[in-house]
């Protein structure tokens, strides 16, 4: 068996369930385009703890943790199992690579998990572990929870990142809402910091992704916080060293949101 490659999703807003875009049709694909999981690890930005937290739920739930979205996202179940026992195998990796995890034995799916869940693999067939991130831990740190976990892979478990390659909401809400351009400039500066990933991923160029606050251009424009991004640094790791990476998908939505998303081999 090859490894399964691991993957970060940009996964938008709940309403991309239910509404025709191109991220709506590249996450509904996502299931066609790597092999059937025996499991998945979801690192989803809305998780937040303080260090990391394994979920070891048999039975999630759902998190409707939005508001203002259509009735019917309020009404959607995603019934995948939990799986215990490879929650308490992923804790005790954690803990011999020394990131001291905690045991979370109940948590939901929140939007951020189930978005691209639903699409991709919408039989819910697939057990799934949830793993935090910690906002307040740096790219080098969501890297390592990664790197850890990347041998999982040789197994068929999938390892997925989800948040967003960008997450100005500000921007995107006062272009939705009140079709605003708050900064005719903000699409080139868009274009530039997922570029600049780009090349870094080309590059292979590990050192100057971890320090992206201080080499990547535009942050504050791209990023107002960082918690949308740390899942990405989680899926590079992921893949363990020298990974080969491949843009699965490049579109922008409103004119600020981008949706990029990555496989790495």
């Amino acid at each position: 068996m090859s490894a399964m490659p691991s993957v970060f999703v940009s996964h938008g807003g709940p309403n991309v369930v239910i509404e025709p875009s191109e991220a709506h049709d590249f996450l509904k694909s996502l299931g066609s385009l790597v092999p059937k999981p025996k499991a998945i690890v979801m690192v989803s930005a809305h998780f937040e703890t303080d260090g990391p937290v394994v979920v070891t739920d048999p039975n999630p739930g759902m998190i409707y943790d939005f508001g203002g979205f259509q009735q019917e996202l309020y009404e959607k179940v995603y019934p995948a199992p939990g799986e215990p026992e490879l929650g308490m195998r992923i804790a005790q990796i954690l803990a011999d690579a020394g990131l001291n995890p905690r045991i979370a034995p109940e948590r939901g799916y929140d939007h951020g998990a189930w978005n691209p869940l639903i699409l991709a693999w919408p039989d819910a067939d697939i057990p799934v572990v949830q793993l935090s991130i910690d906002p307040n831990r740096d790219a080098a740190y969501h890297y390592a929870l990664g790197k850890a976990l990347a041998p999982l892979r040789e197994e068929g478990i999938l390892l997925l990142g989800s948040g967003h390659i960008t997450h100005n909401l500000r921007a995107v809400f006062a272009s939705i809402r009140y079709g605003r351009d708050p900064d005719p400039e903000l699409p080139g500066k868009i274009e530039a910091f997922t570029e600049w990933f780009a090349e870094q991923f080309a590059k292979g160029d590990t050192e100057a992704i971890l320090d992206w606050r201080a080499r990547a251009p535009f942050i504050a424009d791209n990023h107002p916080t960082d918690e949308h991004l740390l899942p990405l640094f989680f899926a590079y790791g992921a893949a363990g060293d020298a990974p080969k990476p491949e843009r699965a998908h490049h579109s922008r939505q409103y004119g600020y949101f981008a949706w990029d998303s990555w496989f790495f081999h």
